[in-house]
């Protein structure tokens, strides 16, 4: 890439952007001061990274986007990592593997649930409290069992809570107070949330000092029944605190960070100390980075993990080392004013930059917290040795990965010059050429990426004038129009529930979009029976891989690890697209039974359906419900409800 004008970018903090021949993005970078920071990468190739010579290399043009702050320009960095996931920035590939416990805001008698963070609930999480990360799925669950046999929360969801009639079988255990039937007091509820939401933040001697003064009073007041509850829930904080480590001291709440080099790249461990107990661990790997990549590697996990990821934010997190003195590049990139060539410019001057990062994190992590945030290096002996135990954590956990990478197997199989990492997977589902839909799955480095997920609902009157109805061929045709019209983030490998036959219409629909050759293209299919017919039956694991120019398929052995992933990815796309097609269907039986009502038309019928979201909730609905709806009057609404008592008839108990 040649050395743009300087002159025509701002001075001010600002995200840039850079981006190959085809307009993907390849890096993702915020600055203080715009115009010093892109003069940076335009200087004698010795003073640059390996890895931003690469990525100038395949740069072709470069965006900015000013902001108002530094600390602006950070949070939207995050989230155009997150979103695009560009090859050469340093990117957290963690949005599977951890839980979270919420407590939501929206309900007058909220209920503890365990989600996955990256669940599409983003609106939830943001209108609800968080406690976490808890990376065993096990331990998270343990401690949902023990919050919901002490303390009398409600564990029913909000469709059940609503229709309940009676008590459950949790209230006559004494597991739950029963809002959903009996007059339980708000005030009384919250208090036994605010509790639990003490021990999910790690407060527990707190907690444990809290329920003492309670079981004592009530003790003094005759309420036996009271403080034998409270008893057992002081004895079952205590049976849990037993299990864990006394690593500092009581009131300490930190995250601590260490980083190893390791011959294929950087290991990092984080290890979390609530109330000075060591509760839980995580442990990342980014192949092919080196010591020079740390401090830019400390500084975009901090971001990704706390601001994107959401998790819980200590008020101190401590890292191995900060920049407290000249001597090294130690900047996330190196920074230079225009024109200057004097190496202590450099070094100054990316301290700085790397210094302002760092405030700026804070004030960040801070406002989401609301409280300071310091990010420190270990103060004692005691936080020195965490740390060690947090590089020694990471370290280990690479050294018991003994298989290789799946995204290295399949670029050798698919003769990829690049890793498949990123796949989006494609299947077809219909009724008879009505109600067609494109599903399309998101995989990355192996894990779903459910907030990639998509559903195509294609045009059934296109399609049959383009083909016979039902024509798979011409559904996926149509879809590749739609997913080139989407725009990037592209996939490494988009791969076809199909044969042949369909690999080539997609092929072809590419092509005439012009991106070909963008991303490997493969189509997995069933394979073959004694008389040459789809082998359909249960545990088959002779699936066959076809891709663009060969007609056989490829050499990949039944049963290898390859084979089976691929096989899981097409299972879960049939899955999805197969359950947005009922939905889909239900949705069209529904309002076209409603369209036969006077006045409701299929705008009205598809508000109906959407708003209730099932016929059985529908038939559930009295006519105040129903009015709530925009559209719907009184007339309106005993009509609809006639309507609906008629079709639906309850089951006889």
């Amino acid at each position: 890439m040649e050395k743009p004008d300087l002159q025509q970018f701002p001075i001010t903090p600002g995200v840039y952007l850079y981006k190959d021949a085809n307009g993907h993005i390849l890096y993702v970078g915020k600055a203080r001061r715009l115009r010093q920071r892109i003069a940076s990468y335009f200087r004698d190739d010795k003073e640059l990274s390996s890895k931003t010579r690469i990525m100038l290399s395949h740069a072709q043009s470069l965006d900015i986007l000013s902001t108002g702050t530094e600390k602006e320009a950070l949070l939207l960095e995050a989230g155009l990592i997150k979103k695009h996931r560009p090859r050469y920035n340093i990117v957290l590939r963690d949005d599977k593997e951890y839980l979270l416990f919420r407590i939501g805001t929206e309900h007058p008698f909220p209920r503890v649930e365990v989600i996955r963070h990256n669940r599409k609930r983003s609106g939830e999480l943001r209108r609800g409290k968080t406690f976490g990360p808890f990376s065993s799925g096990t331990a998270a669950r343990e401690t949902w069992k023990l919050i919901h046999k002490y303390f009398p929360l409600r564990r029913c969801r909000d469709v059940a809570f609503k229709n309940r009639t009676r008590p459950c079988l949790y209230h006559d255990m004494g597991q739950c107070l029963g809002p959903c039937v009996l007059p339980v007091k708000k005030e009384e509820y919250q208090a036994v949330l605010a509790k639990v939401g003490m021990l999910l933040e790690g407060r527990s001697h707190e907690l444990m000092d809290a329920l003492r003064d309670e079981m004592q009073q009530a003790a003094e007041q005759l309420a036996y029944e009271k403080a034998a509850m409270l008893r057992d829930q002081l004895r079952a904080i205590e049976r849990t605190l037993e299990r864990q480590s006394v690593v500092l001291h009581r009131t300490s709440d930190l995250d601590l960070v260490g980083v190893a080099q390791m011959p294929e790249g950087l290991a990092l461990g984080i290890v979390f100390v609530r109330e000075g107990m060591l509760v839980d661990g995580r442990n990342f790997f980014w192949p092919g980075l080196t010591l020079e990549d740390m401090p830019e590697l400390l500084l975009s996990f901090l971001a990704q993990f706390y601001i994107q990821g959401r998790a819980f934010i200590p008020p101190r997190i401590v890292v191995p080392w900060l920049v407290t003195a000249p001597g090294g590049n130690v900047a996330l990139e190196p920074t230079l004013g225009e024109g200057g060539t004097d190496a202590g410019a450099h070094v100054s001057e990316s301290m700085a930059e790397y210094s302002s990062a760092l405030t700026t994190l804070e004030a960040a992590l801070a406002e989401l917290r609301g409280a300071p945030v310091r990010i420190t290096s270990p103060q004692g002996i005691d936080e020195d040795r965490l740390v060690l135990m947090a590089m020694s954590n990471a370290r280990e956990a690479v050294k018991t990965t003994t298989t290789p990478a799946m995204a290295e197997v399949l670029a050798r199989h698919l003769l990829s010059k690049i890793p498949v990492r990123r796949i989006e997977i494609v299947d077809i589902s219909h009724t008879g050429g009505q109600q067609t839909r494109a599903g399309m799955v998101v995989f990355e480095d192996e894990e779903p990426v459910l907030n990639a997920y998509r559903s195509y609902a294609l045009d059934d009157d296109l399609l049959a004038s383009a083909a016979q109805a039902g024509d798979d061929y011409a559904a996926l045709a149509a879809w590749a129009v739609r997913r080139v019209a989407s725009g990037p983030p592209f996939a490494d490998l988009v791969l076809i529930d199909g044969g042949k036959g369909q690999l080539a219409a997609v092929e072809r629909a590419f092509a005439e979009a012009g991106i070909a050759g963008k991303f490997a293209l493969a189509a997995i299919t069933k394979a073959r029976d004694e008389d040459g017919k789809a082998d359909r039956r249960a545990g088959n694991i002779s699936d066959r891989i076809f891709v663009p120019g060969r007609s056989n398929p490829l050499n990949i052995h039944a049963g290898s690890p390859e084979l089976l992933f691929l096989q899981r990815m097409r299972d879960t796309a049939h899955d999805f697209v197969l359950g947005r097609h009922r939905k889909a269907r239900s949705a069209a039986a529904i309002t076209g039974e409603l369209t036969r009502l006077p006045g409701v038309g299929p705008a009205l019928a598809r508000a109906l359906f959407e708003h209730f979201g099932s016929l059985a909730a529908l038939a559930k609905a009295d006519e105040e419900m129903l009015r709530q709806v925009p559209g719907v009057g009184a007339a309106k609404a005993v009509a609809l409800k006639a309507r609906l008592s008629a079709l639906v008839i309850p089951a006889v108990k």
